[in-house]
């Protein structure tokens, strides 16, 4: 009897702890879902920094703290339901180093900036640290406040190129590789020392137009000329105090005393109440009286585009799988509730094979209902591979500072024998077939290999050229003046008819409303097509790409830089984008890749 009064006690007290854990779940989940409490006259705090973010990342390392990273999408998503939030009076803008190399998703950020001051509401920057895109994105803001100790570094634009041919021939390695196009220079970093002419005439050419850029915009910024912009700049660095007498800041100030500068610029009476970006983002439009009928698709290609499944690699992040972003698009297809696509790339481009496939299947989409629009959205990237999957749209639109075009190819291989020699080590080759050898990792092509390899890849650049003419409704002629494996700015590739329209996500949504004729005033949903992983897929397939790619090459190019993948930042994009070509794809794989360089 005892026995049964025991047991029964022990029930009750895991029924009720049962019960008391449920009920505290529940109670979580409506704490969470309400969303978070916002005072009147709040200030909304965004802080964006690091390697800005397409997509939460969804690594291992993503799938444990991804939801601390705030993502592009995430700020500009704050900033308008912020616009039409009536408890919403001002914006504070805290931006940390942005390690980001490119500029459009920074201008993405400044054009969502700009276009929430439209509604009369103001912005206040400052800056800890003023680097030139930290600066560009606060020059947006109606006022910029630095910290009275910091520089403002702030010089024009550079860009630095890394030539490896020197340490090849160090270890007689040989870069034999194949090219179509004076510009596809993606190849030069390993085969020559220093520029050829086209690839320095390009690289000058797309430094110039990003200067401007940033000339043009802090100009219109800080209510000054270009001339004066440019005199400024070439004065730069400046001190503090030197910021400040050129009109480049407002005022110098520490963090605790922006209360008080927001009280004398009138925008605000006693405490700043403040709502940090990372709150705010669990506020949801339906909460602001948002209820969208009509529905846009949003696919994500961000990362470098390869065969099979997308997914996560350990030196070279996100990649771009036809398999999956196929399926995707078949999804979207489908789903007949959909009134238009787009398509969001951020991409260097990649396999030649798998962004055929992806071309294919969008193609399908679009010509299977035309009343349905497709619309290319450019980030930061979408050259060459990135190009080509954009050529299916109806409307292309960029960034000014996007980098598109790139339309060429390449492939080859390292000749490794050299290098074995030196270490003593001999090989032998054992063949059945004249060109069973062909991708020897020891022996560079012979004349008849490079020939046959030559022949294809002419074929592939013509096709590439010919579905680029279809595209843009012109000629083949037309579009090789401008292609040759040439990388052009978003501004740039507009002039040269290789993009439709400049501007952001968001100015593609709007074209996408205005194809699918939907009212300008109605809201719209828009559903991402691009699902996460779960924590047991990103671990097991980070695992599997690790061991993958640790050949003799990869360990050279790969596992030397392993502190640098662990540590991350500008030298971690570095040997990501150097390495992609021996990691990622297939034996022999024509490569359609932009090539990389530093832009600081």
């Amino acid at each position: 009897m005892a026995f049964r009064r025991g047991v029964g006690l022990v029930f009750t007290l895991i029924g009720m702890a049962i019960f008391i854990s449920v009920a505290g779940l529940v109670m979580l989940y409506f704490l969470v879902s309400s969303g978070p409490q916002i005072p009147d006259e709040a200030t909304l705090v965004l802080r964006p920094g690091g390697e800005l973010q397409e997509t939460a990342p969804d690594d291992v390392v993503g799938q444990l703290i991804g939801g601390e990273r705030a993502t592009v999408r995430g700020f500009v998503d704050s900033l308008r339901m912020a616009k039409r939030d009536p408890r919403i009076a001002n914006v504070l803008l805290l931006p940390s180093t942005l390690e980001s190399p490119f500029w459009g998703k920074v201008q993405e950020l400044r054009a969502a900036i700009l276009d929430f001051r439209s509604s009369g509401k103001r912005v206040i920057a400052f800056l800890e640290y003023g680097g030139d895109r930290e600066y560009y994105l606060a020059s947006a803001a109606d006022k910029v406040f630095l910290l009275p100790t910091s520089p403002l570094d702030l010089t024009g634009v550079a860009s630095y190129e890394i030539f490896l041919r020197g340490t090849l021939d160090k270890l007689a390695a040989y870069p034999d590789f194949l090219h179509v196009g004076d510009y596809k220079t993606a190849v030069n970093q390993l085969t020559e020392r220093s520029f050829t002419p086209a690839h320095r005439e390009m690289t000058e050419s797309l430094n110039r137009d990003m200067y401007q850029q940033l000339v043009r915009g802090i100009a219109e910024g800080r209510r000054k000329s270009e001339a004066d912009v440019r005199t400024l700049l070439d004065e730069g660095p400046f001190s503090p105090e030197a910021a400040l007498r050129g009109g480049l800041v407002d005022d110098l100030a520490y963090d605790d005393q922006i209360d008080d500068r927001m009280r004398e610029l009138r925008l605000g009476s006693g405490e700043m109440r403040r709502i940090e970006g990372a709150d705010y983002q669990r506020v949801t439009p339906r909460s602001l009286g948002v209820k969208p009928r009509s529905r846009i698709a949003v696919l994500y290609a961000s990362g470098a585009i390869v065969s099979g499944k997308s997914g996560y690699d350990p030196t070279n992040g996100q990649v771009v799988g036809s398999d999956t972003l196929v399926e995707q698009i078949r999804r979207v297809r489908d789903d007949r509730s959909i009134k238009a696509i787009v398509l969001r790339i951020d991409s260097p481009g990649g396999s030649s094979v798998a962004s055929d496939v992806i071309w294919r299947e969008l193609m399908i989409t679009r010509d299977q209902d035309p009343s349905r629009p497709l619309i290319a959205s450019m980030s930061d990237l979408a050259a060459s591979g990135g190009y080509y999957i954009a050529m299916p749209a109806h409307v292309i639109v960029a960034h000014p500072a996007t980098l598109t075009g790139s339309i060429g190819v390449f492939m080859g291989k390292v000749a490794i024998g050299g290098t074995l020699g030196k270490l003593g080590v001999t090989t032998e080759t054992v063949t059945s077939g004249r060109n069973a050898d062909i991708y020897s990792p020891f022996e560079p092509f012979r004349p008849e290999q490079r020939a046959k390899l030559g022949e294809y890849m002419e074929g592939f650049y013509r096709n590439f050229v010919e579905k680029a003419a279809v595209s843009r409704q012109t000629t083949p002629e037309r579009i090789n003046a401008v292609a040759r494996g040439r990388v052009w700015t978003g501004q740039q590739a507009r002039e040269q008819g290789l993009v439709d329209e400049l501007g952001g996500f968001e100015a593609a949504v709007a074209v996408a409303r205005q194809r699918a004729k939907i009212p300008a005033d109605e809201d719209v949903e828009l559903v991402v097509y691009s699902p996460r992983r779960t924590f047991y897929q990103a671990l097991t397939e980070q695992i599997g790409r690790s061991s993958a790619g640790m050949g003799l090459w990869g360990i050279l190019a790969g596992g030397a830089n392993r502190h640098a993948t662990l540590t991350g930042g500008a030298e971690e994009r570095a040997v990501r984008a150097l390495t992609a070509p021996i990691n990622l794809f297939r034996r022999g794989e024509p490569l359609a890749l932009m090539p990389f360089a530093f832009v600081r």
